[in-house]
C-alpha cells in the first residue's frame, strides 16, 4: 500500500459506539499508530478530543478529519490519506454505502459494525469486484454482530482434526441494553424485509458457488440445549452467514461444513415471551407512524450507563463433532454491545493495520481476513475462548 498519513481512522467517532472505541484506542493502540477522529461535527470531534486527552495527555493534538456521509468527495479525501479505516455510523444501509465506495476505489481497508445482511450483501453486489482490483479488504460485522460467533467458531474449528466433515452448533446467552443507533439500525432492518430479500438474490447471482467443499449455516430449530441447560430459539440474523462464509473461504473448515446458530434461554416461558415481542417490533416497523413513533422514542448517540454496562454480560457456548472428536468451547466476555463491541472494534483496527495476516482483498470475514491475529488479540486483551470440554 502506498504511504498514508494514518494508520487508522475511526469514523463516527461522536456517537455512542464511536466514543467508547475511540477510548479504547486511547488505551490500547500503540504509541507508534498514527490514528485520527473523523465525522461531520468537528466541534463535537473537539469534545471527543478532550476526552481522550484526560487519558493521555498525548492525544490533545490527535487529527481531526471531517467527513460526511452526504459528502462522497470529503469520504474520498479521508480514504486516500487512511490505511485502515473503521465506521461506527448506522444504520448502515442509509449511511454505510458512500464510504464503502470511498475505500474500495482508494484500496483503503474498512471496518464496521453492521449486523444488516442488506447492508452486507448489497456492498458485496457492487464492491467487492473493485475492492479485490484495489487490495482492499471490506470486514463487515467487528463487533458482537458477528465475532463472537465468526471467531468462536473458528476456535473451535482448531480444536477439531483437520480434512474431516465438521458439525458445530453455537448458543448465545447475554444480557445488555441496547443504544438509541442500534435500535434504529434494527426496526430500520425489520422495515426492509422484501429488500432485504433481493439483496440476498443479486448475491447469490454474483457469487461464486463452491463446488470442491460443502458449507451449510443458518439458525436452528427449537430444542433442549444439553450445553446450556437452557432451551434453543432459532437466531435469524447475519451471523451464520458470516461463520458460513468463513467456512466457505478457509479449507480449515473441512470438506463438509455444518453450523447452526441460536439463542438459549432458561425458561419456556422466556422464550414464549421472547418470540411474541421480536414478532410484535417486527409487526410495528411495517407501519411507517407506528416506525417513526419507535424510532423517536430511542434517538442516537445515547446509551446505557456505565453501571448499566458493568453489570452486562455475554457466552457464546459451542459443541463440534467432527473424525471421531467432540468438543465444547465457550467465548464470554461483558457487556456485549459497547464495551466489548469496542474491543472487537479497536482490535480489528489494530490487526488489520499492524498485524501480519494473510492475503486477502474484497468483502471478508473477520476469519479469513486477521483469524489468528485478531483471536490472540482478543484473547490478550481479556476476552475469555476456552475448551470446556475435549473427547
Amino acid at each position: 500500500m502506498p504511504a498514508r498519513a494514518y494508520d487508522i481512522v475511526l469514523f463516527g467517532a461522536t456517537g455512542f459506539a464511536g466514543r467508547l472505541t475511540a477510548e479504547y484506542l486511547a488505551r490500547h493502540a500503540p504509541n507508534d499508530c498514527r490514528w485520527a477522529l473523523a465525522g461531520r461535527n468537528v466541534g463535537k470531534l473537539e469534545n471527543v478530543r478532550a476526552q481522550l486527552a484526560a487519558i493521555d495527555p498525548a492525544l490533545s493534538t490527535l487529527r481531526l478529519l471531517e467527513g460526511d456521509s452526504g459528502d462522497p468527495a470529503s469520504l474520498r479525501a479521508i480514504a486516500g490519506d487512511a490505511r485502515v479505516i473503521a465506521s461506527t455510523v448506522g444504520p448502515y444501509i442509509v449511511h454505510g454505502e458512500p464510504l464503502v465506495a470511498a475505500c474500495a476505489e482508494a484500496g483503503t481497508d474498512y471496518l464496521d459494525l453492521t449486523g444488516e445482511p442488506e447492508f452486507v450483501d448489497t456492498m458485496y453486489v457492487r464492491y467487492h469486484d473493485r475492492a479485490r482490483r484495489s487490495g482492499a479488504r471490506l470486514v463487515h460485522a467487528c463487533g458482537f454482530d458477528s465475532i463472537p460467533y465468526d471467531i468462536g467458531a473458528y476456535y473451535t474449528v482448531l480444536q477439531l482434526p483437520e480434512d474431516v466433515p465438521l458439525t458445530v452448533h453455537g448458543y448465545v446467552e447475554a444480557s445488555g441494553r441496547p443504544s438509541g443507533g442500534t435500535a434504529h439500525s434494527a426496526i430500520t432492518a425489520f422495515s426492509r424485509f422484501p429488500a432485504l430479500i433481493a439483496a440476498a438474490r443479486d448475491r447469490k447471482r454474483a457469487e461464486p458457488a463452491v463446488t470442491r467443499r460443502s458449507v451449510q449455516a443458518g439458525a436452528g430449530r427449537p430444542h433442549h440445549a444439553a450445553a446450556t441447560g437452557g432451551w434453543a430459539l432459532p437466531m435469524p440474523t447475519l451471523d451464520p452467514q458470516i461463520v458460513g462464509r468463513s467456512a466457505r473461504a478457509l479449507d480449515r473448515y473441512g470438506p463438509d461444513f455444518r453450523y447452526s446458530h441460536c439463542a438459549s434461554v432458561p425458561h419456556l416461558w422466556t422464550a414464549a415471551g421472547l418470540a411474541v415481542g421480536v414478532g410484535g417490533l417486527v409487526a410495528l416497523a411495517q407501519l411507517p407512524p407506528a416506525r417513526n413513533a419507535l424510532l423517536k422514542r430511542m434517538p442516537q448517540g445515547n446509551g446505557p450507563s456505565p453501571q448499566q454496562r458493568a453489570r452486562s454480560w455475554f457466552r457464546v457456548t459451542f459443541t463440534g463433532e467432527g473424525g471421531g472428536q467432540r468438543v465444547v468451547t465457550r467465548v464470554s466476555g461483558g457487556d456485549p454491545g459497547y464495551d466489548e463491541t469496542a474491543r472487537m472494534l479497536g482490535e480489528s483496527a489494530l490487526a488489520l493495520a499492524l498485524d501480519d495476516l494473510p492475503e486477502t482483498s474484497g468483502q471478508v470475514t473477520t476469519a479469513a481476513a486477521m483469524g489468528d491475529a485478531l483471536l490472540a488479540r482478543l484473547q490478550k486483551s481479556g476476552m475469555s475462548f476456552e475448551v470446556l470440554e475435549s473427547s
